[in-house]
Order: structure tokens, then C-alpha cells, then sequence
């Protein structure tokens, strides 16, 4: 678990961290932190170059930057990845309140706009795969 303090709304909330994710975070924390400290006393997790807490706008300015070196050409940032961590967990069957807790939203009409893009995902879903939605002269093909 890792403790977000002042995430977006100036909320705290705990959140789960993958194995993965976990192992790079050990990482940093044993190879890279402390060679970037400037402050010994100082107890936010990630720094800058300069030993510095990353301010928002920072992180913002870094997602940006990586978006385009991955020729990812969308707009927004670390709303775009909040958005599309939460898309992707309701398309793999999260529950809705979970996703509420770890977006840090307490009106759960906030979260719902996540799932129109997931009733959106379903339709394609629904459309690419379901058997009624084979053409006539094809269903016909496959029964000869």
C-alpha cells in the first residue's frame, strides 16, 4: 500500500501497488533516492533533479513529455492516466465502489462517468463478437 497525501481534491488515501510496480519503487527508493536528496529530513518520495518535491504542475509536465517521446498524440495528463486506469479496471470487472475509493470521489455519480466509456467498450464488444450480429448470407454460408 502507498499513502497519497494532497492527490487531487488535496485528499489522502491509501492505495494498492502491484507486484511490478512495487519492485520499481524499491528500486528507486535503494538506488536512485538518496543520491537525489538534498534534504535529508525531507520525506516525500519522489524528487526531482534537484532534490525537490515534485510540484503538480510538475508531474503534469512530465506525463506530457513521455506522451509525446511515445508518440501518443492525446491531451491531458495525469487526468488522462487517473481516466484510463479506471476505464480499464471497469472493463476488467472492477466494482465501481473500488474505483470510487482509489479516484478518492466521495459522490459515486462522479465515478459513473467512467462506466458510459466502458457501456461504449461493451457495444463494440458486443457488436465484433455476438452471433446475432452475423449478416444473414453469412449464417447461411456456415450452415451448408
Amino acid at each position: 500500500m502507498i499513502i497519497v497525501q494532497r492527490g487531487k481534491g488535496n485528499k489522502e488515501r491509501r492505495l494498492p501497488v502491484g507486484d511490478c510496480a512495487a519492485q520499481w519503487l524499491e528500486k528507486y527508493v535503494n538506488d536512485v533516492r538518496d543520491d537525489l536528496l538534498d534534504d535529508v529530513t525531507e520525506r516525500t518520495l519522489f524528487l526531482t533533479d534537484y532534490g525537490a518535491p515534485f510540484s503538480h504542475n510538475q508531474v503534469g509536465q512530465q506525463v506530457k513529455k513521455y506522451l509525446k517521446q511515445a508518440e501518443i498524440k492525446v491531451t491531458g495528463s495525469c487526468h488522462l492516466l487517473r481516466h484510463a486506469m479506471a476505464t480499464h479496471m471497469l472493463e476488467h470487472g472492477a466494482d465501481i465502489r473500488f474505483i470510487q475509493a482509489m479516484l478518492g470521489h466521495e459522490d459515486l455519480n462522479t465515478t459513473e462517468i467512467y462506466t458510459k466509456v466502458s457501456v461504449e467498450k461493451l457495444r463494440e464488444v458486443h457488436t465484433a463478437t455476438h452471433p446475432a450480429t452475423i449478416p444473414v448470407n453469412e449464417a447461411n454460408a456456415e450452415e451448408s
